[in-house]
């Protein structure tokens, strides 16, 4: 029997889709699950590791219609895993189903990345109080599974007392914050393009002050050139007069030769220049 290859490509994408998407597998189930069932499949959820989203498993029929019966809790709970965060929890416990250690690990974790979202260094006091946490050591310990669950990344400063967060997982957006969030991202977007056009710009300065300085160490070279020429035809007139002077010792020494004062005349020129340049250079 020939097998069918179409199948087998279709079921190894649904598997691959499936490991990148765990809350796939429930969203399958989901369709089939009725009752007890049902309700048994949203404990699972949300006990489930790697599982921090569930949009797509509220949108399902057969879970959206728990809203409003008898097991609404049930709804309302995993609604709340979605969007909302382990205070909420504490204050509507009465329309929520009661968590297991897990769910409730879960859920602080959740709200750890929801209060990342609003700021990237989050004091320990505003943790302790919204993960109802009472000593910084179980605060700390938490941090540090969720860091190593890959919920979030960063880094404890234990000095300054906060989280300092680099990065944290997405959660389920509402239909009715979509709009909100595209202004964000729009804001940011102007912000990114503020912020390139000032580089452009310090960039052109740089550039420019350096041109300066090239011409300006370029003018200097240029002098050192001119002054090096001098002196050597400085020196190559002064050995000539030398020669010129051991040769004439018999005249008067009241004789005064004009030489001299062209030598003099020409040593000041010298010195000039090297005043001049030594004012040019910085």
């Amino acid at each position: 029997m020939t097998p069918d290859l179409n199948l087998d490509y279709e079921n190894a994408t649904q598997q691959h889709y499936s490991a990148n998407n765990p809350i796939e597998q429930y969203v399958l189930l989901s369709k089939s699950a009725k009752g007890a069932a049902c309700l048994e499949l949203i404990k699972q959820v949300l006990e489930a590791p790697g599982v921090y989203v569930f949009g797509e498993l509220l949108a399902m029929p057969n879970i959206a219609e728990l809203q409003t019966g008898p097991n609404a809790s049930y709804y309302n709970t995993l609604n709340l895993f979605a969007y909302g965060t382990y205070r909420q929890y504490l204050e509507n416990q009465a329309q929520l189903i009661e968590l297991t250690p897990v769910m409730r690990k879960k859920l602080q974790h959740l709200t750890i990345v929801s209060l990342a979202i609003k700021t990237k260094c989050i004091p320990y006091k505003e943790l302790l109080e919204e993960l109802d946490i009472k000593h910084v050591r179980d605060l700390e310990d938490m941090i540090i599974e969720a860091i190593y669950g890959d919920i979030i990344h960063g880094k404890l400063d234990q000095k300054k007392q906060q989280l300092e967060v680099d990065y944290a997982i997405g959660r389920d957006i509402r239909t009715g914050n979509v709009s909100e969030l595209a202004s964000f991202l729009e804001e940011w977007c102007d912000s990114c393009e503020t912020i390139l056009a000032c580089l452009e710009n310090q960039i052109h300065r740089a550039n420019s002050e350096k041109q300066k300085r090239l011409k300006h160490k370029e003018a200097i070279d240029t002098e050192i050139t001119n002054l090096k020429k001098l002196i050597k035809v400085q020196a190559g007139n002064d050995s000539d007069e030398a020669m010129a002077t051991d040769s004439g010792r018999e005249l008067s020494v009241g004789h005064q030769d004009p030489r001299k004062k062209s030598t003099k005349s020409k040593s000041l020129k010298v010195s000039g220049a090297a005043k001049m340049l030594s004012r040019q250079m910085p």
